[in-house]
């Protein structure tokens, strides 16, 4: 998996900073983040399917176990070869173990071209995968941001993403408009506002209040 670095010093990262002063001592806080590059896309679509709904542990388990029944390399020959009795038995529930057929027959006949779809506009891309059932806007958003690492992606369907805004805007408003109407500072940089939310999310920041005027963890 390849990786690379936000710094401090990156333009976009400067850029919302001067926009958003509660994001910006986020920011400070954390610092440069590494992120993963995910270039295998059929394998992460696959891992998402797997993960939706669930906890990262449970996600993580049975992840585990289709890989294991894979020797290790989840991919489209690999998994057309399972049973839906094999997936089954991963813990997969039966509507998951459709999609995932249905995902990776859309792949092998080439109804879903994934090669293809850096090409395309971000809402090309959410309405091509879209189209397969069993992948919504989640897992859409989460390709866009991840896989194709573009810069402008607001992942509102995101439990750990809105965790990240209620702490840092201290609200119990998720709705949808009022998250688009307050992030749309971040524009066209979404995708890096959301990567330190989810950074705060998963370093435990959240645990404490976000105070504007105290040291974070306060």
């Amino acid at each position: 998996m390849q990786k690379y670095y936000i710094s401090k010093k990156n333009e976009a990262v400067l850029f919302l900073m001067n926009k958003d002063k509660r994001l910006a001592k986020l920011i400070n806080y954390i610092g440069d983040i590494e992120c993963n590059v995910h270039s295998d896309s059929y394998a992460f679509i696959i891992s998402e399917i797997v993960g939706q709904m669930l906890s990262n542990k449970v996600a993580k388990v049975i992840n585990s176990r289709l890989l294991d029944l894979c020797d290790g390399t989840i991919s489209i020959d690999k998994v057309s070869r399972l049973s839906f009795e094999q997936l089954k038995n991963t813990g997969l529930s039966k509507a998951k173990c459709e999609y995932i057929i249905e995902f990776t027959k859309a792949v092998n006949e080439g109804t879903l071209n994934l090669s293809s779809l850096h090409l395309l506009s971000d809402d090309k891309v959410i309405y091509e995968l879209t189209r397969i059932r069993g992948i919504g806007t989640w897992t859409a958003k989460m390709y866009l941001l991840f896989v194709l690492q573009r810069s402008d992606v607001l992942p509102i369907e995101d439990v750990a993403f809105l965790q990240g805004y209620k702490w840092l805007y201290r609200t119990d408003d998720v709705s949808k408009d009022s998250v688009i109407n307050k992030c749309k500072k971040w524009k066209p940089y979404s995708s890096i506002a959301a990567r330190y939310l989810y950074r705060a999310v998963d370093t435990g920041l959240i645990k404490s209040q976000f105070h504007l005027y105290k040291d974070i963890g306060v």
